[in-house]
């Protein structure tokens, strides 16, 4: 499990990776970038993404974008 911070206007790498993870949105607003477009996120909001789905996490909200990302794969 980690813990994410993104200020406003960044995001994370536009990437793939072989695991899966799930993500709770705890603080700000922005959308999950995926190949069948975007996933409003908002405080409370959780998302699954599958491995290998290419994604990125990116905050176009006012405030900091705080989520908890949880990786069930022992190799990540």
């Amino acid at each position: 499990m980690r813990l994410f911070e993104l200020p406003p206007g960044s995001g994370s790498p536009h990437h793939r990776h072989a695991w899966e993870h799930e993500v709770f949105i705890l603080d700000g607003e922005g959308v999950l970038r995926t190949g069948d477009g975007e996933v409003p996120l908002r405080p409370g909001t959780a998302v699954f993404v599958p491995g290998g789905e290419l994604h990125q996490f990116y905050n176009n909200g006012p405030d900091l974008l705080r989520f908890l990302c949880l990786i069930p794969h022992p190799e990540a």
